[in-house]
């Protein structure tokens, strides 16, 4: 049998792959201040827990983003909702990334009692 070669780009991967991903059980007070904190400070949860530990966090930028798992039956929904098919991943997409524009600007989206601050600028 022969030992394949990892492609150089996989090189720097060997101490993620070797990362446990650890969940902790506590109470919703806990996960709130950590999840406060995090926003507060613009980290990550696992970066703020990674912080209260002193150990060392990511120096590079990470990219903003928010994620949701959809579903091919969440796909269909979504499909109906927007009046587009259903393949269309990436118009529907578009779509969700609007309603999420809309929602943060204090659209009609937003749940009641619930309009959110606008982000700060960077400067």
């Amino acid at each position: 049998m022969s030992l394949k070669r990892k492609p150089a780009r996989w090189q720097g991967s060997d101490d993620a792959i070797r990362a446990v991903q650890v969940a902790f059980d506590v109470e919703q007070a806990v996960m709130e201040a950590v999840r406060h904190a995090a926003f507060s400070n613009h980290l990550s949860t696992s970066d703020q827990i990674r912080q209260l530990l002193d150990l060392p966090t990511s120096a590079r930028p990470q990219r903003p983003r928010l994620t949701v798992s959809l579903s091919g039956a969440d796909y269909e929904l979504l499909s109906s909702r927007y009046k587009l098919p259903a393949d269309d991943r990436l118009g529907i997409k578009e779509r969700v990334t609007q309603e999420l524009i809309a929602f943060a600007q204090g659209g009609d989206n937003a749940p009641p009692g619930k309009k959110p601050v606008p982000p700060k600028r960077q400067t």
